[in-house]
């Protein structure tokens, strides 16, 4: 065929009418020979995917070529291009092919029957669509999935209040909480889809393989109440905490998500406290601090000081009264490894606890500019990944947050100097994700701990989620599952998380298309730290094209809305983004404080943008923004 797959900076004259015409054929011609070809992948396909699965294909050897002369010359011609071609593409080659014909004055040829139609590609997208994620909202073409924060397992209230602002579908991560959150997360979604009448398919998140940093020693146990300050460090807002009965909340209490914190106290204590009641301690350096009592409520009583104050398990507190008790067993404090760049770690299958505060620097410190480097050691949690590393890989730690490059490898550990840190020292955790991009580690994306939590799955949910989905057999392993368990009609989503995953897509689509209701998640924080954060964008819409020509609805994932989330305020880059995200068929959010309003932003942004684009199509809705300018 006579593609150039090398253009040149300066293109080279457009091809003829003639030559347009010869070139298009020959494609088609390839197009049909492929589906002969492809039969055997089309028998295992469900009779309901196969026109998609054909069309897929179709897809596939079209893109196996350079196209930017043949549309250039096209777009001269008057006649529509093949760019948005992916829904319908051998009804859209024969188009073009038939205007060819016409414009060289040779006639009509005739059209192949079997072929996806430009409104049958459309249908077929929303027909899968609204199988695996429910109905549309009125006015907004894109659906909005919300992953359950582990308050919605008893907050009734914030689930039905997700739903009221705009939420379609519900995820919930098994890789977070417990079986019995999960059971009331599931109750409480049902409940409050019933409430508002509107339905909610509940998707599951299996946790798959956990490659992640081992433990590291706890902390002390200590609370720290500080009161915000101005610039001249007089307290204009007390700290707050909540005295609880120890004997209910034991050792689970602290602060968490930016919250006042819980400090257990014994509960005969606790009930004879009185609002207004004045309590005196040492805190743990030894400074006299007061406590003030301020309200009763059922569940405790909340106190505030004006001076910083660090409470310890055992602290001991006492009352103008002279009634004493000591504070109850508190959370130890998480711990973390500081890296510097320059570092090396050692990662090891040793999951010996690690000691946060152990020796680093190696050579003479100095008083300016950074620590010299130093060693550190942390536990890694998948034996596996050490067979897969060679000297030079590159390894990344929470989130791509910290980077390095493996210099020596062992049996049972591996040397890794760090690339990339914080100026100041980045803290590294226990339990946070490692990735690998250049191993070409594969794990099996159902492990035992998948097993188990797919009879959950099965029993109360409409969807799930397969993470670190990685070729065909993973899917294969999946459907094998359900199937053994009953759930064989539950919706299945492929979570594209590794380059290994974006590469083996569409054989993972083929094989998921023997399954009723197929979707993708592009968990994009994962893929940005494997392919780079460079190509993340080609990446991402890559896989919307794919996904379009498989007529496989998509979820667009990870930190949209993400700092609306977390501090009700949003940037403008990730409003941005989330008009962006709505060519997608469903957007998901993550858990934040601020996460309602989130949602009722999102629904807004998303229903203003759909009645500008649908998916890569301009659809040219009047704009009132200019009034015409009279002469």
């Amino acid at each position: 065929m006579p593609f150039d797959n090398n253009c040149a900076d300066h293109p080279a004259p457009g091809p003829s009418l003639a030559e347009l015409t010869r070139t298009l054929e020959s494609l088609h011609a390839e197009m049909r020979q492929r589906h002969v070809e492809s039969a055997s992948i089309f028998e295992r396909v469900r009779p309901g995917h196969r026109q998609s699965a054909a069309n897929l294909i179709d897809y596939l050897t079209l893109r196996q070529y350079d196209l930017r002369d043949i549309q250039d010359a096209l777009a001269e011609l008057g006649l529509s291009s093949l760019g948005r071609t992916e829904e319908h593409v051998i009804a859209t080659l024969e188009r073009v092919i038939d205007n060819l014909h016409v414009l060289a004055g040779s006639g009509d040829r005739p059209r192949t029957e079997t072929a996806v139609s430009f409104r049958e590609g459309r249908s077929i997208l929303e027909t899968n669509t609204l199988a695996l994620l429910g109905p549309l909202r009125p006015g907004r073409s894109t659906r909005i999935l919300v992953t359950m924060p582990s308050e919605a397992a008893d907050d009734y209230a914030l689930v039905t209040q997700l739903m009221e602002k705009g939420m379609d579908c519900a995820r919930i991560n098994c890789a977070h909480d417990e079986p019995a959150q999960w059971e009331r997360m599931a109750q409480n979604i049902r409940r409050a889809a019933g409430e508002v009448q509107r339905a909610c398919p509940i998707l599951m998140d299996l946790p798959g393989p956990k490659l992640r940093t081992g433990p590291i020693e706890p902390g002390p146990r200590v609370v720290r109440l500080r009161p915000q300050r101005d610039a001249l460090g007089r307290s204009v807002s007390p700290a707050r905490a909540l005295l609880v009965a120890a004997d209910r909340l034991g050792s689970t209490v602290g602060s968490r998500g930016g919250q006042p914190p819980s400090i257990p106290v014994p509960a005969e204590w606790l009930a004879t406290l009185r609002t207004g009641d004045q309590i005196r301690l040492s805190d743990t350096r030894d400074s006299p601090r007061t406590l003030e009592v301020t309200s009763i409520v059922e569940a405790g009583a909340w106190i505030e000081t004006s001076d910083t104050t660090y409470l310890g398990t055992g602290t001991r507190l006492i009352t103008t009264d002279k009634r004493e008790a000591a504070v109850g067993s508190l959370p130890a404090l998480e711990q973390a490894v500081v890296l510097h760049v320059g570092d090396v770690l050692t990662l090891t299958t040793d999951l010996t606890p690690v000691s946060a505060d152990g020796p680093r620097v190696t050579a003479s410190s100095t008083s300016n500019g950074p620590p010299p480097p130093g060693r550190r050691k942390i536990g890694c949690t998948m034996p596996e990944v050490f067979e897969a590393l060679n000297s030079g890989d590159r390894v990344f730690f929470d989130d791509g947050k910290i980077g390095g490059v493996v210099v020596a490898t062992r049996s049972s550990d591996a040397d890794i100097r760090i690339t990339m840190a914080a100026p100041g020292g980045s803290k590294l955790r226990a339990e946070k994700g490692i990735n690998v991009p250049d191993s070409g580690l594969h794990l099996p994306a159902i492990g035992p701990d998948d097993e188990r939590i797919l009879r959950f799955v099965v029993d109360h949910a409409d969807l799930v989620e397969l993470s670190f989905a990685q070729s065909s057999s993973d899917v294969s392993s999946l459907r094998h599952h359900l199937e053994e368990l009953g759930g064989g009609d539950i919706g299945i989503v492929l979570k594209i998380e590794t380059v290994r995953g974006f590469t083996a897509l569409p054989e993972m689509l083929l094989a998921a298309m023997a399954s009723n209701c197929v979707g993708v998640m592009v968990a994009r924080g994962d893929l940005a730290i494997e392919c780079g954060f460079e190509r993340l964008a080609e990446v991402q819409e890559e896989m919307l094209w794919l996904c379009d020509a498989a007529h496989v609805p998509v979820i667009w994932a990870t930190q949209v809305l993400d700092q609306m989330a977390r501090t009700g305020q949003p940037s403008r880059a990730e409003i941005s983004d989330a008009a962006m995200a709505g060519r997608a068929e469903c957007v998901m959010l993550n858990k934040g404080p601020y996460i309602a309003e989130a949602v009722a932003a999102l629904d807004d942004i998303i229903s203003r943008m759909s009645s500008h684009q649908l998916k890569k199509m301009n659809l040219l809705r009047r704009l009132a923004s200019w009034p015409f300018i009279n002469g």
